[in-house]
Formats: C-alpha cells, sequence, structure tokens
C-alpha cells in the first residue's frame, strides 16, 4: 500500500495550513490500510504529537513519502525523482516563473496532480480553500483601514478590528466584529466618513467569505445602481454600513447589442468596463472576481486619478482588499504581491506613487496572496474534509498503467498535468511555455 507523505511548507514564514488534519489522516488509515507520514515542521498550526495520536508516522524529509501532499510550490531543488506530488502548482496558465519546477518535475519522470483541476463534470472545482480568502480579506481590509484612520487622527470603531492572523477563528473574528458593528449602531460613524460604501466585486465562494463578515457590521445593502443617491439626497445613515455586491452587468457593458452573460465569458472582447462610473461613490472596494487578460481591467490607473481630480484630498475610496491578486490585472494598482508581515501598500492616485505600509496618505492596498494560510485552523479543516474522499482511490489505482486504466477516480484524473513524466493530453498546451532543453 502506498505511503502518503505530508511535506513541510516552506514557501514562505507564514503558511501554517496543511492538506490534511489528523482527524482525517486517522480516517484515511482505517478506510484503505495505507500509512500517512507527516514532515517534520515547527511552523505548521497541527502538532506532530497530535498527528501521531490518528496514527501517522513522522519523517525529516520528503524521501520516504511515495504520494506527496503539499499547498503550496515546492522548491525545484527540493523536488524527488519518481514521485507523485499534489499540491497547487500555479502553472495551468503557463506562469513563467513556474515553469522550472514543471520541467523539474518531468524531467524527474514524476506525476503532478494539481487541486485547482480536480473537478466535476461540469468542471466546478471540489477541492478548493473556500471563502476563507474572503473571510481573511475582509477581516484584514478593516483592521488596516482603522489603524490608517487612528494614525491620521479619526477615531472610528474600526481601531478595534483585529487582523485574521489575531483570530483564532472565523467565528471569534466575527463576533468581535460585531461587537464593533453593535458601536456603530450605537454612536455612529463620523460625520465625514458617510456614507461609509463597501463594494464587493464578485458572488462566488471568496465574496460570500467577505460578505459574511461585513454583514456582522449595521449593514444595509444597496443596489450598485442606487449608490449616487446615497449621497446626492442625503440619505446616509452614520449608524449603518452600505455594502454593494457587483455582478457581471454592474461591471462591463457591451460595445454594441445587450449584455448577455454567456456572451461576455464567450467573447469578453466585446465588452468594456463600466465599473469605474462607481469608485466615487465608495469607501472600500473588496476584489473577489476571477480574472485573467482576456477580460477588461475594472480599475486603472487613469480611473484613479480622474477619480481623485474630481473629489480632490478628500477621494471617497480609502482602502482595496485586491483577494483575488492579479499583479496589474483586474485592479491595475495592484502592482505586487504583499505577505501577511507585510499585507498592505499605499498607492497616490494622482501620482501613481507606491509606498510599503499601510500608515500615511494614499489608499491603502490589501495584495496578500496566500489569505487563506492567515486562518490555518479553519481552512486546512475546510480543504481537507474535501480532499479526503479523493484519497482512496489514489492509494489504490496503479499510476504504472495508463491513466484510462489506471482506476483513478475520474474527478483526479481531470487533475493529472504530468504522469510519469509526459505532459498529459489535457495540458499538452503548455510545451510552448517550457524553458528550452540544454544543448
Amino acid at each position: 500500500m502506498k505511503k502518503i507523505l505530508i511535506r513541510a511548507e516552506d514557501k514562505n514564514p507564514w503558511e501554517k495550513r496543511a492538506p490534511l488534519v489528523p482527524e482525517d489522516v486517522r480516517e484515511i488509515m482505517a478506510r484503505t490500510g495505507g500509512e500517512v507520514l507527516v514532515q517534520r515542521s515547527d511552523k505548521r498550526f497541527f502538532q506532530e504529537k497530535e498527528y501521531q495520536r490518528a496514527g501517522a508516522g513522522i519523517c525529516e524529509d520528503m524521501s520516504p513519502g511515495e504520494i506527496i501532499l503539499g499547498i503550496k510550490e515546492i522548491p525545484e531543488e527540493k523536488l524527488l525523482p519518481g514521485k507523485t506530488y499534489l499540491f497547487f502548482s500555479h502553472t495551468i496558465k503557463g506562469q513563467a516563473g513556474n515553469m522550472p519546477l514543471l520541467k523539474k518535475i518531468m524531467d524527474g519522470g514524476s506525476t503532478l496532480i494539481d487541486y485547482e483541476r480536480i473537478v466535476d463534470d461540469q468542471n466546478r472545482r471540489l477541492v478548493y480553500f473556500g471563502r476563507y480568502a474572503g473571510d481573511a480579506g475582509a477581516l484584514d481590509i478593516l483592521a488596516l483601514l482603522g489603524e490608517n484612520w487612528q494614525q491620521q487622527g479619526r477615531a472610528t470603531p474600526f481601531s478595534e478590528c483585529r487582523r485574521a492572523v489575531d483570530y483564532p477563528s472565523v467565528q471569534e473574528g466575527k463576533d468581535h466584529i460585531s461587537q464593533i458593528g453593535r458601536e456603530i449602531r450605537d454612536k455612529g460613524l463620523p460625520r465625514e466618513l458617510c456614507p461609509l460604501v463597501i463594494g464587493v466585486l464578485g458572488y462566488g465562494n471568496v465574496s460570500a467569505g467577505a460578505q459574511q463578515i461585513f454583514d456582522c457590521l449595521p449593514v444595509r445593502r444597496v443596489a450598485p445602481k442606487d449608490l449616487p443617491s446615497l449621497a446626492k439626497d442625503n440619505e446616509a445613515d452614520p449608524h449603518t454600513v452600505y455594502l454593494s455586491v457587483f455582478k457581471e452587468e454592474d461591471l462591463v457593458r457591451p460595445k454594441a447589442g445587450e449584455f448577455s452573460l454567456s456572451d461576455y465569458y464567450e467573447h469578453p472582447e466585446n465588452y468594456q468596463s463600466c465599473f469605474e462610473d462607481y469608485l466615487p461613490h465608495l469607501t472600500i472596494l473588496v476584489n473577489a472576481v476571477y480574472w485573467d487578460s482576456r477580460y477588461p481591467k475594472f480599475v486603472t490607473w487613469e480611473g484613479l486619478r480622474r477619480t481623485r481630480e474630481e473629489q480632490g484630498k478628500g477621494m471617497k475610496l480609502k482602502a482595496i482588499a485586491d483577494i483575488s491578486c492579479d499583479v496589474g490585472g483586474a485592479v491595475e494598482c495592484t502592482v505586487k504581491t504583499t505577505d501577511t508581515g507585510s499585507p498592505a501598500f499605499l498607492v497616490d492616485p494622482a501620482s501613481g506613487r507606491v509606498t510599503d505600509g499601510h500608515l500615511g496618505e494614499g489608499i491603502v492596498v490589501l495584495a496578500v496572496d496566500n489569505l487563506p494560510a492567515e486562518l490555518p485552523n479553519d481552512s486546512s479543516t475546510f480543504f481537507s474534509n474535501q480532499l479526503k474522499g479523493f484519497l482512496p482511490s489514489l492509494i489504490q489505482a496503479d499510476l504504472q498503467k495508463p491513466l484510462q486504466n489506471s482506476d483513478l477516480d475520474p474527478e483526479i484524473r481531470r487533475a493529472v498535468i504530468v504522469h510519469k513524466g509526459e505532459l498529459t493530453p489535457g495540458y499538452r498546451y503548455l510545451e510552448k511555455f517550457l524553458p528550452p532543453k540544454r544543448v
């Protein structure tokens, strides 16, 4: 029976997640009779003794494992030949930075399975970190903006908010934000900040995570089209936080004809962004939409400059939580990713200047690219609960055979990018991105 190994994450010091939690390790071993090993780590949220109590063994490196489970990319120099790897490889778009990693896996005759591509027959992802990026992003942006306002002499209840990494669980974060929400309901916000409007782009799992945090505040939901009337009609209530969720039809308009959701996804070149019309009305912008280079940008440098010119130094937009975190993508001022240790930078919309840190003048931009790691207990448990159902198939399959004859579940078979050193048919398009062979 194959040996599963949970590797020690080493991409950054903040990565405390695990692909399998101890409780699920116990279940998998009981169901399959397989062996689970855990590589030593001094930062993993779940302790070695918890895994040992579940029946797992402890090891120093990856060599004893046949199926190696990770979260983030594995450094090239640590890859071993002849293994089966499961992790988020970030290779399926031909990402240049990870092509050497993909090539090393191929050269070692190994098999690569990417969690992102474990999908059903309707291409819906089955193994993911769910809403936790949204939870963490919402908690973080409230805390960062509260600190920014406090540093500038603006007293708000948001100065009491804490970062996601400082809460033991999402529920404890929600409980604390609810307390702050009651304070806002009772005492109100400074008039100069009203109406305080949060705009969330997207309505999927990540958006839902952010929304459940914001809903702990005294929220009134407003359709995007009704945002201009809040300030114009003097309807803003200082005891209320306004929340607006933007769908595709709020973000883009067709260059000709009527809006069609299916047409937008099939022919995005026929659409242009209209979201910047709403920028003057937002205090906090949360980007939680999928984006690639085929789609229009929703926030551009030009749009930020124009809004700054129209509103002057009192520009309403104070913070952007770019949870999707595509550098230079949907939110053009996301010029780099950040990490939990230094999560944000300031953007001057007039000059385009970027300054590290979140204290001072400018728009606070949160661009942490692995937000679920800030909630390692909840996010690992959620992820593990999805993954565990697919592991018996992987343990019992014969990957020495052609994939179609390996008895591997179809959901995992779709996620096999490399099989025994060769790109599988669905991923042969990646050949053009691979580094050239050395002569």
